[in-house]
């Protein structure tokens, strides 16, 4: 279960949200390569960052929510927010490593 990420500090659910990927499926599936299940990996990487989106909107949601009086309970509030801090985080070491990878297939010398 992935929990919706929100705007944490001063900065606004604008900074945070992540744009959609585009045509990146296309590109591969045109080409016949897909991954096991059916969708390529330009399909799975538009669902994983708008994943990361939602819960980044849910946060800022519950947040604003707290923050006016419409939520009572801040567990729901911190809940979200911490789950959409994680995704994040994820995210980041994800792309974090596969930088490295790049960078180390690119360097190889055959």
């Amino acid at each position: 279960m992935i929990v919706p990420a929100i705007g944490i500090g001063p900065l606004g659910s604008s900074e945070w949200s992540v744009g959609g990927v585009g045509g990146l499926g296309t590109s591969v599936a045109a080409t016949g390569g897909t991954a096991a299940g059916g969708s390529s990996f330009g399909d799975t990487l538009t669902n994983a960052i708008s994943s990361l989106e939602n819960s980044q909107t849910t946060a800022t949601q519950a947040s604003e929510q707290l923050a006016t009086g419409q939520i009572t309970d801040p567990t729901q509030a911190i809940t979200a927010v911490e789950n959409a801090s994680l995704a994040m985080d994820f995210a980041s070491q994800l792309r974090n490593q596969l930088d490295t990878a790049a960078t180390t297939l690119f360097q190889t010398q055959l």
